[in-house]
């Protein structure tokens, strides 16, 4: 089978599709033959070598939306289900940018029925970062939050799901953004003018560090993206960072969301798998709203 691995760390070009084994299935796992599979800033920074590891076959991709094709023992799932994943892990010797990939099967979701496996494959590592993020953050519905990177697809998310749990949400994007992160439900925008301490939480998904903290008010709380680099805690504030994790119920929840019209699948364009590097050089463009999507 075919699949994106970096060899050599650097830039899009150091993205390479080839040939490798097709994965067998153990205890506990499913192979899912892959529809399509987002393309995230993470992996960006795999091929950059950010992460570290020896740079010998680091298989790229952690979203993807397919169908199973073959179960191990003890695997809760069907040949022919339709489903959606999330393939957690750094360095790993497969992603999910191949045709085929193996999974624990508790990382498995059945697919949205309302949206096709281009779009699904934009959900798993995004939605559930911001679900997670979320969590940490414990808001009841009348606290007031700040997403930072709202028109981003984890702070879209966000978003989204902040004002389904009927949380008041404002939205800090660029200007040209504030359709859109109203479109998703934030009752508030700003493109950057923001009073200190004016907020009871702060999702940071656009990564300000420390200018986020300080809109947070005294013994608020405050959570990043990226662990290991959230700011200390000043003023009481509680501070954190999300690291994601597989979580197949969490991530059936959040396809419901889908289905229920709550989510927007955004995808900016779509490329080959045989020109993952091209959409490694897109991404590496900036400005993409949605996720670049390859399909093998």
């Amino acid at each position: 089978m075919r699949a994106a691995v970096v060899r050599a760390f650097g830039g899009p070009d150091a993205v390479e599709v080839l040939e490798r084994d097709v994965p067998e299935p153990g205890a506990g796992q499913v192979r899912i033959k892959v529809a399509a599979a987002a393309l995230n800033p993470v992996d960006a920074g795999l091929a950059a070598g950010v992460f570290g590891g020896a740079g010998a076959d680091v298989g790229l991709g952690w979203d993807v939306a397919g169908t199973v094709d073959a179960v191990g023992p003890a695997a809760s799932w069907n040949v022919g289900d339709e489903v959606v994943a999330l393939h957690h892990g750094m360095l790993k010797p497969l992603g999910t940018h191949a045709e085929y990939v193996v999974v624990p099967a508790d990382a498995v979701a059945k697919a949205p029925a309302t949206a096709d496996a281009v779009h699904a494959a934009t959900l798993p590592l995004n939605a559930l970062t911001a679900a997670q993020a979320l969590d940490r953050l414990e808001l009841a519905p009348d606290h007031s939050l700040l997403v930072t990177g709202a028109a981003g697809a984890v702070g879209g998310y966000a978003v989204q799901l902040a004002a389904h749990r009927g949380i008041s949400v404002t939205a800090l994007a660029r200007e040209a953004d504030e359709e859109l992160v109203r479109s998703f439900g934030a009752t508030r925008f700003t493109a950057g003018a923001v009073e200190a301490g004016s907020f009871d939480a702060v999702l940071d998904a656009a990564i300000l560090g420390e200018t986020a903290l300080a809109w947070v008010r005294d013994g608020g709380a405050y959570i990043g993206v990226i662990p290991g680099i959230q700011p200390g805690s000043v003023r009481g504030v509680r501070t954190g960072a999300v690291e994601v994790s597989a979580d197949g119920a969490q991530l059936a929840e959040l396809v419901r969301l889908v289905d229920d019209g709550v989510f927007t699948l955004r995808v900016a364009e779509t490329f080959a798998l045989d020109d993952a590097a091209k959409a490694h050089a897109r991404l590496a463009e900036g400005g993409v709203r949605g996720r670049l999507v390859l399909v093998p």
